[in-house]
């Protein structure tokens, strides 16, 4: 029988068909593992940095009877605003835990996490019972038409959440950093002009600080995923930015108020959310160019990989795979130490295992 030449067009679709990756390429299931490994390494090391650096109490760190009871009308809602936001810590908490169980790292993390946001409503709890600017009654009825709400995920599964609480987390930080910069005495907007108050000063960054860590410690599983599944993550990435809004404003009895006075204030608004956060966080998580990395996840095509699960090509503009890679290259190293110190290497030690990709802007391919 004669052998024919296969068509051109034949050959173009096996080759536009052909794995951009090695043979050998992590499972999903290996990868999966890592990831897990990473988490949990993260959390024991997150809980005892935690316990060494940040163990402070909302009652007895601060002295509350020096703090001033004059402060603008303005401040005072914002005060009133974040003690709203922080309100829902159990919400925030309890979902997101459950959401997490199947990870020991992550779930675990999550317990922690509420722990400290739950006294981060505390202090603003105090904030408003110390300022004086409210009745303790009127702040009793406050509380309870607040928990008569209930916070709920703006998205149902782990990637997605993982990014939101990126962003939100840095949001918060910066929203609690401007607020200390005014009890510094360093906002010249109208109603936050001369209101230095070194015990709020000292409350908004004691919080800014529990965020910055949350932040990084969400960081951290934030890279181990884009670097392991860097496809469908960033996927998640875009959808998360394309929908993101903060925790609970609807649920606040005048959030929309609140907000508006944040942002005449100099504390938060949409301009400091695009230069401040979602920039900042973009660049910690080695995206550089947004616009180009949605129009390179569009173009993407979807090959078979070896578990016969379909996924995106080598194809991003914008995103900085060698970055992302010597970050969790160095996370695992920190763990390998931390471990190394409390005897846990000689177990069952973290290590860093390379994906296997070679993810390239698509220009390059």
């Amino acid at each position: 029988m004669p052998i024919t030449k296969p068509e051109e067009s034949i050959i173009k679709e096996v080759e536009d068909e052909r794995p951009p990756f090695p043979a050998g390429l992590l499972s999903r299931q290996e990868k999966d593992t890592l990831i897990e490994r990473g988490a949990r390494s993260l959390y024991r090391w997150y809980t005892t940095r935690s316990q060494k650096t940040r163990n402070w109490h909302p009652d007895h760190s601060f002295n509350w009877r020096a703090l001033r009871t004059d402060h603008s009308p303005q401040l005072n809602t914002v005060i009133e605003g974040v003690y709203g936001v922080e309100n829902y810590a159990p919400d925030y908490a309890s979902k997101v835990t459950h959401m997490m169980r199947k990870s020991y790292g992550r779930a675990n993390f999550q317990l922690r996490w509420g722990a400290e946001e739950e006294k981060h409503s505390d202090l603003w709890l105090n904030c408003m019972l110390f300022m004086r600017f409210r009745t303790p009654e009127w702040i009793e009825d406050y509380m309870e038409f607040l928990r008569n709400g209930e916070w709920q995920p703006p998205w149902e599964d782990p990637l997605h959440m993982t990014f939101y609480v990126v962003i939100q987390e840095r949001a918060t930080q910066l929203t609690y950093l401007n607020i200390g910069r005014t009890a510094k005495g360093n906002n010249d907007k109208p109603g936050f002009v001369d209101a230095a108050d070194p015990v709020l000063f000292k409350v908004a960054q004691t919080i800014a600080t529990d965020e910055a860590a949350h932040y990084n410690f969400f960081l951290e599983i934030a890279r181990l995923y884009l670097y392991y599944y860097p496809a469908e993550t960033l996927d998640a990435l875009v959808d998360v930015i394309d929908h993101f809004a903060m925790p609970s404003n609807h649920l606040l009895p005048d959030g929309a108020n609140f907000y508006e006075v944040a942002y005449r204030g100099g504390i938060y608004g949409p301009r400091d959310y695009a230069t401040d956060v979602l920039k900042v966080a973009l660049k910690h998580l080695g995206v550089h160019n947004r616009r180009a990395l949605e129009k390179g996840i569009k173009r993407s095509r979807q090959v078979p990989d070896p578990d016969g699960n379909r996924r995106e090509t080598a194809f991003f503009n914008g995103f900085d795979y060698d970055f992302v890679e010597t970050s969790v290259k160095r996370l695992f190293g920190r763990l390998r130490k931390y471990e190394e110190g409390v005897g846990l290497a000689d177990i069952i030690p973290s290590q860093f295992v390379p994906s296997g990709l070679n993810v390239k802007p698509a220009e390059d391919l």
